[in-house]
């Protein structure tokens, strides 16, 4: 054999399972310093007080305290709200830049809009929507000084329930745009063409097959925008500064409020919000799952 013909010598290496462990090191020590053990310490918090004893009143006082109840019922209705009319929404201008014949260049700026809209949150979007809908917001002062029609005379108030939930709706509805446009890629024409085929109107093309294949889709999204809402606590806070008495808002007022100071029962009513979180996340999966089976 000659010297050209000699097979290459094969470098020693750590296996690949060993690599592959390497490469997601990161993100398993990330997700427990940030997720798993701050859970675990509000799971201990809950069941214990001050001092440190086993007991299960903070657990029972999430049953029993009235404006826990409100607040968790708060929550649950700004959420319910703004994940239907931002899936509503949100559903129709995806359909729009993906199946509805607009330019490409139309859909690239709606996507590229819809990412960066998606977490405009917070401090900043709650100055953005005082600026543009409070009381001596641009748009109120136009409405007023040229149409002559004042909003807050006809009962719409920015600091109330609708505001809030018209505030939320500006990052929920593109949300549901990043979601649903590829779910919306994903329906084969080859499916059209058949139902054409067999004489079925765009609308019954719609009602019995491409819906159908999309409800899961559509409830999943719908699903990650309630548990969106449901967790947010910095645009509420900044908008409203604390009068609308969501449970994230509440959870804050236990924990470092002056007046409302017990951070057991804030744990606790923290696990409460985790609970109907994973029971979201779990829908979402679930639906999701069947989805991705019609869409392969």
């Amino acid at each position: 054999m000659t010297e050209s013909e000699t097979p290459p010598r094969k470098t020693k290496g750590p296996p690949s399972a060993v690599k592959n462990w390497i490469g997601v090191a990161p993100f398993l020590l990330f997700a427990f310093f940030f997720l798993i053990f701050p859970s675990l310490q509000l799971l201990v918090g809950s069941f214990t007080t001050e001092e440190g004893k086993f007991t299960l009143v903070h657990i029972l006082e999430l049953f029993t305290e009235p404006y826990i109840l409100n607040a968790y019922e708060l929550s649950i209705q700004i959420s319910a709200v703004t994940a239907l009319g931002g899936g509503l929404f949100g559903f129709l201008l995806a359909y729009s830049v993906t199946a509805g014949g607009l330019p490409k260049r139309v859909r690239s700026a709606l996507i590229t809009f819809s990412g960066v809209a998606s977490n405009f949150a917070g401090v900043p979007l709650a100055f953005a929507f005082v600026a543009t809908l409070g009381r001596t917001g641009f748009v109120t002062a136009i409405l007023k000084n040229i149409f002559h029609i004042n909003i807050y005379d006809t009962g719409f108030n920015l600091y109330s329930f609708a505001g809030l939930s018209l505030t939320y709706m500006y990052f929920q509805f593109p949300l549901m745009v990043l979601i649903m446009a590829p779910a919306l890629d994903g329906l084969k024409r080859e499916w059209r063409e058949a139902a054409e085929n067999l004489g079925a109107s765009s609308l019954q093309y719609w009602l019995r097959v491409a819906l159908p294949v999309l409800m899961p889709s559509i409830l999943g999204a719908m699903i990650l925008l309630f548990g969106n809402s449901f967790g947010a606590y910095a645009t509420a806070y900044a908008l409203t500064g604390g009068t609308l008495p969501i449970i994230t808002i509440q959870v804050g007022a236990q924990i470092r409020g002056d007046v409302l100071h017990n951070p057991n029962l804030g744990y606790a009513m923290a696990m409460g919000m985790v609970f109907i979180m994973a029971v979201s996340l779990a829908g979402y999966s679930w639906l999701q799952a069947k989805t991705e089976r019609w869409l392969r």
